[in-house]
């Protein structure tokens, strides 16, 4: 009991945000008569959040490094309309225009981190300037039409599924299933492998029990979802791009004298350059890959449209930040995981796939958003006062 109470005390946000998550999945599966958790709706809600759990993750980033980015959500609008250009109008091969789009989105975000890092310009003020920027930009390489149609490879990027390599022809499709379960094996092995490593070195870890219980957790966990995407169409190609974002940030920022050097940055910046970390080259950086990150969320936002329209991208910084916040991030700097801006992107497209479902109107869907924000915000502060 101690050490599953030290292990919840020292996640205490992780885990509310998790227990959150959950009980408004509930409340959803209830008040839309189970609707929610379906198959077909779970995928729908891994799709449409996907653009948005793209941008949380460098949104998180920018803000554990003390900054802000209000300008993801026109430049994603941008790209998406850069990429309709390059991929309709011009018909250029789907690979080069998707690259070309890419590299556009890192000299965005090395223009914007320029201001910030080299000539101190606030990060707010700097990022508005963008968002005004690139949402004219936007009308202008659209000239106020929308383009489409994309090509069929391009929107598979976002709306498109693996084949079932085994050739299941039944309601369950076999290759997902399969997938689960070598994801569940790949989980036991590296965990076992850490606490193996942690015990030879007397670091501290959880007790056997509750680590046998973690495993056995997280492995049903990973199978039920996994077998309920089995239920549709299988694994959306998006959703491998989201698995490599995740695991591959995660890996960055806890495993890496990058990510470290990012926490010291939001930390204490001044603590930080005195111990040697260049911290001008680390926001730099780290606006970089927020316009990319960006860039890669227009893409598949244009593509699940099958359009790049001047009205994309609208809101989405609003979304990327209150998913950073609600998943742990703190405004102070130095606070934060990819996993947890992951939880917050999940928490808000439960809450709006939900009140969808229920025929709520946008009007109080977003004053409902609203709330959960401020809720995430003031649970931190009193968490952090205690």
């Amino acid at each position: 009991m101690d050490g599953i109470k030290n292990l919840i005390n020292s996640n205490v946000r992780r885990f509310g945000m998790i227990i959150a998550l959950v009980g408004i999945a509930i409340l959803f599966q209830f008040l839309t008569n189970g609707i929610l958790l379906t198959p077909l709706n779970i995928t729908n809600i891994i799709m449409q959040n996907s653009y948005v759990i793209v941008l949380a993750i460098g949104m998180m980033l920018i803000i554990i490094t003390g900054e802000i980015d209000l300008s993801v959500g026109s430049v994603a609008a941008f790209i998406g309309a850069v990429s309709g250009v390059l991929l309709v109008s011009w018909d250029l091969p789907v690979f080069a225009g998707i690259l070309l789009c890419l590299v556009f989105g890192a000299i965005i975000g090395a223009w914007q981190g320029f201001w910030v890092a080299y000539v101190n310009i606030p990060s707010f003020i700097v990022t508005l300037a963008g968002m005004l920027i690139f949402r004219g930009l936007t009308l202008v390489v659209l000239q106020g039409q929308t383009i489409a149609p994309f090509p069929d490879s391009f929107r598979s990027l976002s709306s498109a599924f693996l084949p079932d390599i085994f050739g299941g022809e039944g309601e369950i499709q076999l290759f997902t299933i399969v997938v689960g379960i070598v994801l569940s094996i790949i989980y036991i092995i590296n965990e076992l492998r850490i606490r193996r490593t942690d015990l030879k070195y007397n670091f501290k870890t959880t007790t056997l029990p509750l680590f046998i219980v973690k495993l056995i957790l997280f492995t049903a966990v990973i199978n039920v979802f996994t077998y309920v995407l089995a239920q549709y169409e299988g694994i959306p190609y998006v959703l491998i791009i989201l698995l490599v974002l995740i695991i591959g940030y995660t890996f960055v920022m806890n495993k890496t004298v990058t990510g470290r050097h990012i926490y010291a940055v939001g930390g204490n910046v001044n603590a930080a350059q005195l111990s040697g970390v260049k911290t001008k080259k680390m926001k730099f950086w780290v606006f970089v890959n927020m316009g990319v990150l960006a860039a890669l969320s227009g893409m598949i936002f244009a593509g699940r449209l099958n359009a790049a329209t001047p009205q994309a991208g609208n809101l989405f910084e609003l979304d990327a930040i209150a998913a950073a916040v609600i998943g742990g991030a703190s405004f102070t700097g130095g606070v934060g995981t990819v996993f947890g801006a992951v939880i917050g992107a999940l928490v808000m497209g439960v809450l709006n796939n939900g009140m969808s479902l229920m025929g709520i109107g946008i009007d109080w869907q977003q004053a409902i958003k609203g709330l959960v924000l401020l809720a995430a915000v003031a649970f931190d502060v009193l968490n952090k006062n205690k």
